[in-house]
């Protein structure tokens, strides 16, 4: 066992790890991996998975893998209703209570930075909780109508963030948005450094490696395939045809190809370059997490 997750287990603290960095990394295996070692129970922090019947598409650890590890915010809902971060940071935050009244160590994983802020995070700028209501209705109105118009009401009312920041970083647009709602200050004229509200270990599998990092997804999508992802999106558009997560990575290009827009090989290719890319935004979201605590790299 590394030597730091030891002392987290001998002080008397209420310490959280953390297992992060891009999909397709290795995450699921490590954090099972740790829990074993130092007798730690699993939060999954990651959108999707908290839905029942996605599985295929998301990746999601099967029953055999977690073998007797608990694992929490898996298959909680039906996948035709809408979830918050603000849903998702309530239900959580007491089952993270929960796991260390009980003398155990929490183990975040999963690849939505924003679920995962929103537990182990408090931002410095307005001394209280992030608006994490705002922070949703802003990325939902992105993904309806294009980072474009979020970007403009930025430039509306903080120009000069909005000059420093690209449309294409809408994480970093909404956080500009709100910290001026908040405030009514400019992000620049305000220093945003995020403070952790628990002792944390980060550790990730992703040793740096882009390379390498792109086989792996790449490798994993052909295997999603094989396992019969087609016939997963074509049961769950019959049953939930409005589901918010038909519209993610690995369900819309499958949805495009059944309805004969794309072929198959098209789908794959679409579906394996969408968790490229979705694999670099993560890499830019997490790189703050080397600010904040110690990042031990395990190889999964």
């Amino acid at each position: 066992m590394p030597p730091e997750i030891s002392t987290f287990q001998r002080e008397n603290i209420h310490p959280v790890i953390v297992v992060f960095w891009p999909t397709g990394s290795g995450k699921t295996s490590l954090s099972i991996r740790l829990a074993k070692e130092c007798d730690g129970e699993i939060i999954s922090v990651d959108a999707r998975q908290i839905y029942r019947e996605m599985d295929i598409g998301t990746g999601k650890v099967t029953p055999e893998e977690m073998g007797d590890i608990p694992h929490y915010m898996i298959d909680i809902l039906s996948p035709e209703i809408a979830f918050s971060v603000v849903e998702f940071q309530e239900m959580a935050r007491k089952i993270l209570a929960d796991i260390h009244a009980r003398g155990k160590i929490p183990i975040l994983c999963g690849g939505t930075g924003l679920y995962l802020d929103s537990l182990i995070l408090r931002r410095s700028y307005a001394r209280n909780e992030p608006d994490w209501t705002r922070r949703n209705e802003l990325k939902e109105l992105s993904e309806k109508r294009g980072n474009t118009e979020i970007w403009e009401m930025l430039r509306a009312i903080d120009p000069e963030s909005a000059m420093k920041i690209h449309k294409n970083n809408i994480h970093g647009v909404i956080r500009a948005i709100e910290v001026f709602e908040s405030t009514g200050r400019s992000k620049t004229e305000i220093q945003d450094v995020p403070e952790l509200l628990f002792p944390t270990l980060f550790v990730t599998p992703y040793d740096g490696n882009r390379e390498k990092l792109y086989t792996k997804i790449d490798t994993r999508v052909g295997e999603m395939f094989r396992e019969w992802l087609i016939d997963e999106v074509r049961r769950l558009r019959e049953k939930y045809p409005n589901a918010p997560g038909l519209k993610t990575i690995g369900y819309k290009e499958v949805i495009e190809c059944l309805d004969g827009t794309i072929d198959l090989e098209q789908c794959r290719a679409l579906v394996a370059q969408h968790n490229r890319n979705y694999a670099k935004r993560q890499i830019t979201w997490n790189a703050k997490y080397s600010t904040l605590g110690k990042i031990l790299t395990i190889a999964p």
